[in-house]
């Protein structure tokens, strides 16, 4: 039996952004952003530690494991999941302030976060960034240049996981060029948001 939602997107949407590492989530969400200024990002939690240009509550909220942990008991997060060695998860309570505030929100998580959002929020808009190539994809990873070998075919092994996953979105959309990409995730939400869906 289905569980009932636990959250309602109105009259803000969410909408789930998710796709393998590497395929340009933060670069599309930047453009879409500036695209659509009304549109809110959901600042998620990790037990990572930040990369060079990231911002503590802007990029990520950065905590250790423990306070992690000890939120995940609590009920706090929405959703939350272990990925590639590190904890990341969406606390609901920002969530469902920016929903009934009537934002727009953006949550960009990977695979298993949305599959714990589907039967919990009702209304969201899933979609996920698709790389042109596997071959690109790899490419982008080396050129970020964050991750040594190990790491890099750990991000690969699991991108093409990820992408099989993508089948179970409400939209795919390929990231060939950023600023077409986030044009056409803006033309999803307001068509979304037009039939009222």
């Amino acid at each position: 039996m289905a569980r009932a939602p636990r959250v309602t997107t109105q009259p803000g949407r969410l909408i789930v952004l998710s796709g393998p590492s590497g395929v340009g989530k933060d670069t599309v969400l930047h453009e879409l952003r500036t695209l659509e200024p009304g549109m809110r990002y959901s600042v998620s939690y990790t037990t990572r530690a930040p990369r060079d240009g990231e911002v503590d509550g802007v990029s990520y909220s950065f905590i250790d494991e423990s306070r992690f942990r000890t939120m995940a008991e609590r009920g706090e997060f929405l959703e939350w999941a272990e990925v590639h060695g590190h904890l990341y998860g969406t606390a609901e309570a920002r969530v469902v302030e920016a929903l009934a505030r009537g934002e727009d929100i953006v949550l960009k998580i990977d695979v298993q976060g949305a599959a714990w959002i589907r039967p919990r929020v009702a209304g969201a808009v899933f979609i996920f960034l698709m790389p042109p190539s596997e071959d690109e994809l790899r490419r982008r990873l080396l050129a970020r240049d964050t991750e040594d070998a190990a790491s890099l075919d750990l991000r690969v092994r699991n991108a093409v996981a990820e992408i099989a996953e993508g089948a179970a979105y409400d939209h795919r959309v390929v990231n060939d060029d950023v600023r077409r990409a986030a044009r056409e995730i803006l033309d999803i939400v307001r068509h979304r948001r037009s039939e009222g869906v």
